[in-house]
Formats: C-alpha cells, structure tokens, sequence
C-alpha cells in the first residue's frame, strides 16, 4: 500500500503535495510539465491552403519570411512588397510563406481558398499560402507557438500584435529577427540590398533607417 500522509507537505519530494490526515496518496503520480519536441522549424508540418500537408524541412536551406496575412486589412497592399520580394530573390535561396488568419479584427474571414483566389488575382501572388491558422491563444498552431518563443516582441511579449507580423529564417533554421506589422516588406527588408562574394548571395536586413542589419548568406 502507498504510505500514508500526515497532513503535511515532505520537503524531501520536489513533487510533493499537501494530503489531509488519514488519506492515502492513491492514484497520485508527480506532475511533469508537457515538453515540447519540436526543437527546429524543419519538424514542423503545415498545410497550403489547398489542403495538402507541406513539411517545412523541404525549405531547409533557404532563408524564410514567415508573415501572418489577411486579405481585407489596411496593411493587406503588402502583399504587393512582399511578392516583389519573392520574384526577386526566390531564385537565388528567399523562400517567403503566407499565413491567413483571422483573429485581427477578422479581417480574414473567407475559406482558404477564396483568400488564395484574391492574393493571386489582386496581388500576383506567386509564393506559398497557408491553410488558415490562429497565431495567438489556446489554438495557435504549433509553428507558431515556436516562433513566437524564439523571437519575442517588445519587452518579451510573445503575443502575435497584428497582421503581417514578420519572422525572419536563415538558412539554418535559426529564427534570427522579428519585424512588426508597420512597415511594409521593402522598407523592412530594407530594399534587400544585395551583392555576389565568393559565389554566395548575402542579403543584408533591417529595419527602414535602422543602422543595424543582419548579414544572411543567400
């Protein structure tokens, strides 16, 4: 039989617990917090927006510009820097994904399909749209609970703060740069300024007047 307790909590048990006189500890197990085994972004798996399942690990290798999108906000003409971006820089290692969502002023509210429809006909879009996602609350998707975690916002906070919230990916699946949703893909970006040494690409980001950037081999 499991021991009885005698109304007090035994500092010698990291996971001890108070028990009442006279109850037995039965059924008790310790409590271990849930871990989280997705330690890279190429573990994660997403679907595109024409349902089919997407490994991320099939962008390994390239740098990403992960943004949560939609398609009737005031920052939606984005969508315009951020398929300049792509057409430019695609060839040579810039891999950009959408993801729809709807939790800002539910401004995304159309099925997945209909918001793909609009970003190709309005916008051109050519890069990779996403399934509809949550990115903030009990629902977020997993990928992004991970981002949100390696790259927190102002003071640490890791909620999503609206719309075309940037992350930047280098090649190596480090989340290296977090971008807020105010300026738009080619002042953030900062023209994607970029130059061939030595047979690599090198795109240098940062913020619009911003003097510090991030040197990314392309």
């Amino acid at each position: 039989d499991p021991p009885v307790t005698s109304g007090r909590i035994m500092p010698s048990s990291p996971d001890a617990r108070f028990v009442p006189f006279g109850r037995r500890d039965e059924g008790y197990r310790p409590h271990t917090r849930e871990r989280d085994t997705m330690t890279s972004i190429y573990d994660f798996s997403c679907k595109t927006s024409k349902g089919e399942p997407k490994k991320l690990k099939e962008y390994a290798g390239k740098v990403l510009l992960i943004v949560n999108t939609a398609s009737k906000c005031g920052l939606t003409p984005q969508f315009e820097g951020l398929e300049a971006l792509h057409e430019k820089y695609a060839a040579r290692g810039l891999a950009i994904l959408g993801f729809p969502c709807n939790q800002f002023g539910h401004q995304d509210p159309g099925s997945d399909a209909e918001i793909l429809e609009f970003c190709q006909l309005k916008y051109d879009v050519k890069f990779p749209m996403f399934a509809k996602i949550e990115v903030n609350g009990a629902g977020a998707d997993p990928l992004y609970r991970y981002l949100k975690k390696e790259a927190p916002g102002l003071l640490g906070s890791e909620a999503i703060k609206w719309n075309f919230t940037k992350f930047l990916v280098d090649r190596k699946g480090n989340v290296v740069k977090r971008y807020g949703s105010g300026p738009k893909a080619n002042q953030v970006i900062h023209g994607v300024s970029a130059e061939i040494a030595d047979g690599e690409f090198i795109v240098i980001v940062g913020p619009s007047g911003c003097g510090k950037s991030t040197l990314l081999r392309m």
